[in-house]
């Protein structure tokens, strides 16, 4: 079972994948910490990283094979940006989620996870956020705001991470039951 998360920051994606993970037995891929080590391998801040791949987009490229690489593999939980389009141009057949949350709620988990200001951190991400979409759609051609690829797309507003992650295990078995056959429950 390949299974994607994807969607805004703030939504619940990495708590929602590791809660998957764990109850599926399958590895958590996240396409975060592959940019952030590679930052670190080059010595250099999230922020200083990122004007570099906006200027190198071999070094996009580079980081998306290895993330391409685990969905090849399948049988995994691949969290990142671009896994969903990946997947769908490579004809991998995956389970494909995207998480949302009203703004409100976005500021107030990343307040909770990073500390600060709120509203601050927010627009930070968005601001990322919009580099990426310009930067992803310059490189790819995929608009990170099409959510065509997507079998689930979920506000996660008033749910817990555990029932979120409930709801996407018993979608993900229907996806996955073999045709006339019974779907089995985690």
């Amino acid at each position: 079972m390949l299974i994607t998360i994807s969607g805004t920051p703030g939504s619940g994606k990495t708590t929602v994948a590791r809660l998957l993970s764990q109850r599926l037995g399958l590895p958590h891929i996240y396409a975060g910490d592959l940019y952030r080590r590679e930052a670190e391998r080059r010595g250099l801040s999230l922020t200083d990283f990122n004007r570099l791949c906006a200027m190198d987009h071999s070094i996009d490229r580079q980081l998306d094979e290895l993330m391409i690489a685990h969905l090849r593999h399948g049988r995994a939980i691949v969290e990142g940006r671009l896994a969903a389009f990946f997947a769908r141009q490579l004809g991998i057949d995956s389970f494909k989620v995207y998480l949302t949350a009203s703004e409100s709620v976005r500021a107030r988990r990343v307040q909770q996870r990073e500390g600060g200001n709120a509203e601050e951190t927010l627009r930070a991400n968005e601001a990322r956020q919009q580099a990426d979409r310009d930067r992803y759609r310059q490189i790819y051609g995929f608009d990170l705001e099409d959510t065509s690829p997507y079998d689930l797309i979920y506000c996660t507003d008033d749910a817990t991470p555990e029932e979120i992650a409930t709801l996407i295990i018993a979608a993900a078995h229907i996806r996955f039951a073999p045709r006339g056959g019974p779907v089995s429950r985690s």
